[in-house]
């Protein structure tokens, strides 16, 4: 075990933007065989990127919120799957931190250990002797080809016939991997299909997500006073994965001016598309809308860090404000991507023009159950008209 003296937002965040033409040039790649290339995945590790949520007594940084989405959305600027896939290994870190700290040794004994994690609890745990043993199937297990560890969600079977969530670390090589991810977007994540029969986990490796998880109920005695486990999963999750739209509406508008000098508007008198008033209202709504993503993503990450610095409570509406904040900025993001591509003309459509592939990332994560838009704002909602919150991701 070891400290380290934790480098600042500013050092990490340049050190994201400094491997964007890397990601780049392997991005086609990356969408090709549906998984992050060595060289990307081994640039972002070896810039200590993946240490920022990492207790300071392994080797990490215990970085703040702002500084996650700083990074997350420079590694998304570079190729949206990159970005999506370094913050779900982030917060996995984080999560595991929650975990007992023999746990903890366990799991972050290898220094450079990587862990994935899916929040939907597919898989089913009934108690045994000394643990539960699991049986369940996870598709979009994000990271699982690239860790060593998974923290899967799964149901844990009470003697009243019922279920409560709980969160189960898993060493990925007692799992079972699908290749089922053949997808239109988002498809260098590598998000395969994990599968758990008749898996014994031990006690100590099982998390409750209530009050632990959501509640900061830690387990862990030597992180329940760390600045970086005062706030709930939700707010934080929610503030890392805005990050990842906002990165790929960035890449977009840089892509489109990239293309724009010279370029011609087809079948029109316009020989320069940069001088058409069309153009210019097109850029100028694109660039607002991501600036107020951008909006929501800092204002979700300060929320957190500015919560935690206080030390004040969660109130069931900030809850519910951190994921609105998220499907806000992952629809403009979007509104803004769908703008710029329709400003970009039928050579757009080629496989080896950039926004082709951003338009189709930010149309699959707009799906995501998580940072679905519409689900995040009934949620919001509902808790402004003072009903309770119909999910368990609060």
């Amino acid at each position: 075990m070891t400290t380290t003296e934790a480098p600042g937002r500013t050092e990490l965040a340049g050190r994201a933007a400094e491997l964007v033409p890397l990601i780049r040039e392997h991005a086609a790649w990356q969408e090709e065989h549906r998984v992050l290339h060595a060289d990307v995945l081994a640039g972002i590790r070896d810039a200590g990127l993946l240490k920022m949520r990492v207790p300071l007594r392994y080797g990490g940084y215990e970085s703040d919120v702002r500084t996650v989405c700083d990074v997350v959305a420079e590694l998304a600027r570079g190729d949206g799957s990159a970005g999506w896939t370094a913050s779900t290994l982030t917060i996995s870190s984080w999560l595991v931190g929650l975990f007992p700290d023999e746990v903890q040794d366990e799991v972050f004994a290898d220094p450079d250990v990587l862990i994935g994690s899916s929040v939907s609890p597919n898989g089913i745990a009934v108690p045994a002797d000394g643990g539960v043993v699991v049986n369940g199937e996870w598709p979009f297990s994000t990271g699982v080809l690239h860790s060593s560890w998974f923290a899967h969600s799964a149901l844990l079977a009470q003697p009243d016939g019922g279920y409560v969530p709980v969160v189960l670390a898993i060493p990925v090589a007692d799992l079972g991997v699908v290749d089922d991810w053949q997808t239109v977007g988002m498809r260098g994540t590598g998000s395969v299909k994990t599968v758990a029969k008749d898996l014994f986990v031990p006690e100590a490796r099982v998390l409750p997500l209530l009050p632990v998880v959501l509640e900061g109920v830690h387990r862990s005695e030597r992180n329940a006073g760390a600045a970086m486990w005062r706030a709930p999963f939700s707010p934080i999750s929610a503030a890392g994965a805005a990050a990842v739209p906002l990165g790929m509406a960035r890449a977009a508008r840089e892509a489109f001016f990239e293309r724009l000098p010279g370029r011609k508007i087809t079948y029109t008198d316009y020989e320069n598309q940069a001088e058409a008033p069309l153009t210019h209202l097109q850029v100028a709504e694109a660039t607002v809308k991501i600036d107020e993503a951008a909006f929501h993503v800092y204002r979700a990450a300060d929320r957190v860090d500015g919560k935690v610095r206080d030390g004040s409570a969660w109130s069931a509406e900030e809850r519910a404000v951190a994921r609105m904040d998220m499907g806000a900025s992952t629809r403009l993001a979007k509104e803004a991507v769908d703008v710029l591509v329709g400003a970009s003309g039928g050579s757009s459509i080629y496989a080896d023009r950039p926004i082709q592939r951003i338009e189709r990332d930010l149309r699959t994560i707009n799906l995501h159950g998580v940072l679905h838009p519409d689900t995040n704002l009934e949620l919001y909602g509902r808790v402004l008209c003072g009903l309770e919150p119909n999910t368990h991701l609060f």
